[in-house]
């Protein structure tokens, strides 16, 4: 018959037997059923929505100059690297999320998924046609380490974990793009904005309605760590966001209001998908005592305003680190003294 296995989600799944790996036969390994089960679900709607709302870079008019100052394109170009990185990975890492759903008979799952993967695609490939527009390369990995640690918290653990992890993203990219007001007047980074949140909105309708279906299924243990996961993951973004702080400041973008706001969200996908309170022990930033974020912000090119001392840290109260990559941000934080 197989193995019987109980997934760390609570779902029972039935793993053929082995066989040698001849021609595509070790593909079948993760089909339970050849006619699985397709309900009139809120996942199959997202997934009729996303196939007609289909668009592509070509849709938009890429002839008129931006309307943007050179100090600006090169500030839009930086602020846009984690967006840009996070589109790329979440299109990645959903492929390999669809054979967990496929094990798991998930199968409105897997066809949003696969609109979900054409949504990053298309904004992957058009912002990567906006970063030549603006005339400036995304910044390197090693001016924002935290981009590559941030992408290894969200791969490890199961496909719940991913899907809390692609939420928190989301909400990051929903909270980017309606921040930069002053960007979006320029008409095609406008345009291009209003499409991607478009797509975010499903995205997130998806990430909620998965985590509250799953997540009742969990054990009190199993949902304190998607906490810690939250946790991991905020201490990142707010590191990323002080190193670009100066930037965010051409468009007149408030960093520490703009975590606040993405920390506000965060909390409320949390109590709706529900995550226990832990006694409100995560104020937003700036509220309370807390670690400070400090770490060295990267180069500034030449013009770039520089951040006060008085706004050089944010301050969040967030559980202890649970990830060795996070362990890896803190440390680089500490500077060595000189020899």
């Amino acid at each position: 018959m197989g193995e019987v296995r109980e997934d760390p989600i609570g779902f029972t799944v039935v793993i053929p037997p082995a066989r040698p790996p001849d021609g595509d036969r070790s593909g079948l390994r993760a089909i339970t059923r050849v006619f699985p089960d397709l309900e009139e679900d809120l996942l199959l709607n997202l997934f009729h929505k996303g196939a007609k709302v289909q668009w592509t870079s070509q849709d938009l008019d890429w002839s008129p100059p931006l309307a943007l100052t050179a100090r600006q394109r090169q500030a839009l170009a930086r602020l846009l690297t984690p967006v840009y990185f996070g589109e790329q990975t979440a299109m990645v890492g959903a492929s390999t999320i669809l054979p967990q759903l496929m094990a798991a008979g998930e199968t409105t799952a897997q066809l949003y998924l696969t609109s979900f993967m054409m949504d990053e695609a298309r904004h992957f490939e058009a912002l990567t046609r906006l970063f030549r527009k603006l005339e400036h390369d995304p910044v390197g990995l090693r001016e924002i380490p935290e981009l590559l640690r941030y992408h290894h918290r969200i791969r490890r653990g199961d496909r719940a974990d991913w899907v809390w992890g692609i939420l928190f993203s989301d909400v990051i990219a929903k909270h980017f793009y309606r921040s930069f007001g002053s960007a979006q007047a320029d008409p095609l980074f406008g345009a291009m904005s209003q499409k991607i949140l478009l797509d975010e909105s499903r995205h997130l309708a998806f990430a909620d309605h998965y985590l509250r279906r799953n997540v009742a299924r969990m054990d009190a243990a199993r949902r304190r760590l998607l906490l810690d996961m939250r946790d991991d993951l905020f201490r990142l973004l707010a590191s990323m966001t002080e190193r670009v702080r100066g930037d965010a400041a051409e468009f007149e973008v408030d960093a520490d209001d703009y975590l606040a706001r993405v920390w506000a969200d965060v909390e409320t996908f949390g109590r709706r998908i529900g995550l226990p309170d832990r006694g409100g022990d995560g104020p937003p930033p700036g509220t309370g005592p807390g670690e400070p974020t400090d770490a060295p912000a990267a180069d500034q090119p030449d013009g770039a305003p520089q951040a006060s001392s008085s706004r050089s840290r944010t301050v969040v109260q967030i559980s202890r680190p649970r990830c060795f990559g996070c362990l890896l941000t803190l440390l680089s934080r500490r500077r060595l003294a000189p020899a």
